[in-house]
């Protein structure tokens, strides 16, 4: 069962469904931009701006951290969002894991459709080979849309034949841009947050001139034999479930360590929310897992 505190933000999702997807793509993006100003932040994080063949990035570090690094890939349906926008849950996940993160904005749709989003990220893993990382120093992570461009990266280094990070992680990771799995319909009434409709552009947005199955995309159709250990969660209450369900059961059948860790009653990507005791759960279950990896 959900916390109170959890269901009071169900509560307030409800009277207010698909709130950040009103208005243009940019009126979009700066309430994203907007909304996390109210947001504290750790003042004793290291805080670092640097760029990565063109694109921007942030480092994020608390003073006691440890020689290992989160690759991180924001969500926001690859249209929205930003280190920025999601600088206070990077801030969190440095302080609970130590691990240093760097976020990278890589550039978004319908600006940049694919593959310039798996271009930036599979630059920003090279770029910390040749700083000297190791890929067993190395994870990745990401939230939703970041969540299936970080299995993507690793989908694509591996059919490269390419060395793969260490492990990765995806909170509620959108895994299926072609929608094909049941809870899109089943979980439609109970996901406040995000619905076919209101995705289906930016998906076709992201996808331009592919199909929005192709592997590079969706990872859920990916080929997923040799993958590095994975862990995502995903809540009960959201349409991302059942791709998350296939894709931990697709990869456990490749002989992949992929572990699920559903959330019953939870909504998509709940650790944006730091004051619920699901979000402090989530975030050292992450850092355990990141532990026995690294």
């Amino acid at each position: 069962m959900p916390s109170l505190r959890a269901k009071l933000v169900k509560l307030i999702m409800r009277m207010r469904p698909y709130d950040w997807a009103k208005g243009s793509i940019q009126e979009q993006r700066l309430r994203m931009e907007k909304s996390v100003n109210l947001l504290r932040q750790n003042r004793n994080l290291i805080i670092e701006q640097i760029k990565i063949s063109g694109v921007s990035a942030e480092w994020i570090k608390t003073p006691d951290h440890q020689a290992r690094v989160i690759l991180f890939f924001h969500g926001g349906a690859f249209v929205l969002g930003s280190v920025n926008s999601h600088r206070e849950l990077l801030s969190r996940l440095a302080s609970v894991t130590r691990c240093q993160v760097l976020g990278i904005n890589y550039r978004l749709a319908p600006e940049y459709p694919f593959p310039t989003a798996l271009q930036d990220a599979l630059f920003a893993y090279h770029w910390l080979l040749q700083e000297g990382w190791k890929p067993s120093q190395i994870v990745f992570g990401g939230n939703s849309a970041g969540g299936g461009l970080a299995l993507s990266t690793i989908a694509a280094l591996s059919a490269a034949g390419d060395s793969l990070p260490t492990c990765a992680f995806g909170l509620s990771p959108w895994l299926d841009l072609s929608f094909s799995t049941e809870s899109v319909v089943s979980k439609a009434k109970k996901d406040h947050l995000l619905s076919k409709e209101i995705l289906l552009p930016y998906a076709n947005a992201y996808a331009g001139e592919y199909a929005r199955d192709y592997p590079l995309i969706s990872p859920l159709f990916a080929d997923l034999s040799g993958f590095c250990p994975v862990l995502i969660h995903v809540g009960t209450d959201e349409i991302f479930l059942d791709e998350a369900i296939q894709f931990a059961s697709k990869g456990q059948a490749a002989g992949v360590d992929v572990k699920l860790r559903t959330w019953d009653g939870l909504f998509h990507v709940f650790q944006m929310v730091p004051f619920l005791p699901e979000t402090k759960e989530s975030l050292e279950d992450i850092a355990k897992f990141i532990t026995c990896h690294t």
